[in-house]
């Protein structure tokens, strides 16, 4: 039997999965590590505890699957996307990571539209350029800490990082850097224009590769670090959404997906690069070769469930503690007992800004019609609701667009839960699936490495063999008729607030 590593780079820790060639999970570890947030809006994790994650998760699970090292065919990365990774000329890190969700470079954005025309920068792009892409924060380091920035030789994303300690290689691949507003998305390759009209020097950037692709090979410290043998090749992978797009087989028209993770996204594949020319999604190339995906981001979906839960719920943290179950699972029964509409209670899910549809980094996170007949198990269930809206606005646009999203799947912690799962079905009108494997990025990196290493023909194939569906929530009628009013309201309230968003980030 021939096995595959998927090792998954995300925001609260590095999840690594050896899987067998049929895609049935062997070991999995994961390793948590902590987000810093120096200022409000601002976020930046420690490249090396990417690392140190990594290195502890390979090892842990080479060693608990007791497979025999050799057998070990490839190994794939999947990451979050859009951090900034900054090395000097001895690729030691210069600076934390200014990761995805950070908020700070409203100003560099608007230099770039400034320096660039925001017509073009979509034109050359495929998106506009937002607070939480790369190059953005390119410039602010640059503006900011002039001296890290003198020192700066490499700029990697956050599993490309990883790669480098891995093998050695300055890689990326064509759907990571699809986020970074300096890749031309069209041709699947950096812009020179962008690059030029921002004074980015291009030897500064990885080599861009499609996912599926062999990256390098792992080295022999790798090798002594964690026993997976020096050599294995790597592939290129993909950012977590077309990682996580593989790993629920969505690698054909028609087919797309929601993930409930950190922040929520529905994602759509095809095969043309069609592009929303108001910037409400975003489109970027994704894991199979010369095929693109549609994606509208809620930047606070899980994250906003564990905000209230790490705040709010310590009683159900300790009874959780006591069963011996999920903390997850006692505050889905409790938001399964309120009624559709939370009792007239309303969640904007805008903790950290939003993206799909407002691209709004001053927005922030909004209970409305709170009065005393609410409990703490209302407002579980009205921020569920509120990210279920926030995602049905994602699939609007989608549809409006040309876009099927009739064959969706979901993944990620949310789609756990089946009063989740039951919510998206009931607001988009249409089944929503699962799959058997629960390891969607992870997953999809290992079948990008089958890939790379000839287990499989293609990705298609490799999803043919590895990804099965499992089971499927049907839209109830009545249920989303009674959502109906509330998502109308639900849309009215962003553009009540935008002046005083506005306002309150100013003060």
């Amino acid at each position: 039997m021939r096995y595959l590593i998927g090792v998954d780079i995300g925001t609260s820790g590095t999840k690594t999965v050896l899987f067998d060639e049929q895609g049935n999970t062997v070991a999995s570890a994961t390793v948590e590590y902590p987000m810093y947030q120096p200022q409000n809006g601002w976020a930046e994790q420690d490249a090396d505890d990417w690392w140190r994650a990594s290195v502890s998760t390979l090892k842990q699970v080479v060693e608990e699957s007791g497979v025999a090292p050799s057998d070990i065919k490839g190994i794939g990365l999947s990451g979050q996307m859009h951090g900034l990774v900054m090395l000097d000329e001895e690729n030691k890190v210069l600076r934390r990571s200014i990761i995805w969700c950070d908020q700070r470079t409203a100003k560099q954005c608007e230099e770039i539209n400034r320096i660039v025309g925001e017509d073009k920068v979509i034109e050359i792009t495929a998106n506009p350029v937002l607070t939480g892409f790369t190059a953005p924060k390119i410039l602010w380091v640059r503006e900011n800490e002039p001296e890290i920035y003198e020192k700066c030789r490499h700029m990697l994303l956050p599993k490309d990082y990883v790669r480098f300690k891995m093998t050695g290689e300055f890689v990326t691949d064509v759907s990571d850097a699809s986020g970074m507003s300096l890749l031309n998305v069209a041709k699947r390759d950096w812009s020179d224009e962008m690059l030029d009209a921002l004074g980015i020097k291009k030897e500064m950037m990885a080599r861009v590769m499609e996912s599926s692709h062999v990256s390098g090979y792992t080295t022999k410290e790798l090798e002594e670090l964690t026993g997976i043998p020096c050599g294995t090749p790597v592939a290129a992978g993909a950012g977590d959404n077309a990682a996580a797009a593989v790993g629920t087989g969505v690698v054909e028209n028609s087919k797309a997906f929601t993930t409930i993770g950190t922040s929520g996204v529905v994602f759509a594949h095809t095969d043309k690069p069609v592009i929303d020319k108001k910037g409400r999604v975003h489109t970027f190339c994704c894991a199979v070769d010369g095929c693109w995906h549609v994606m509208g981001v809620t930047q606070g979906a899980g994250l906003s469930l564990k905000w209230l839960r790490d705040n709010f719920c310590y009683e159900e943290k300790a009874q959780a503690q006591e069963l011996d179950i999920d903390v997850y699972q006692l505050m889905d029964s409790k938001a399964a007992q309120i009624p559709i509409g939370s009792q007239k209670l309303l969640f904007l899910p805008y903790l950290m800004g939003e993206r799909t549809p407002h691209l709004d980094p001053d927005c922030r996170g909004v209970f409305f019609g709170i009065s005393a007949v609410h409990t703490k198990a209302n407002f579980i269930r009205s921020v569920m609701e509120g990210v279920s809206y926030s995602l049905r606005d994602c699939v609007e646009i989608i549809r409006e667009m040309g876009i099927q999203t009739d064959n969706m799947y979901a993944c990620g912690g949310g789609a756990v839960s089946p009063l989740w799962r039951q919510m998206l079905a009931d607001l988009f009108g249409c089944n929503v699936k699962t799959v058997s494997s629960k390891e969607g990025p992870a997953l999809g990196a290992a079948i990008l490495a089958g890939v790379c290493s000839g287990v499989y023909k293609n990705v298609v194939e490799g999803c043919k063999i590895a990804v099965k569906d499992n089971k499927t929530q049907t839209p109830i009628e009545e249920n989303s008729c009674q959502y109906e009013p509330y998502y109308q309201l639900y849309r009215k309230l962003y553009p009540a607030l935008k002046d005083n968003f506005k306002a309150l980030a100013e003060m």
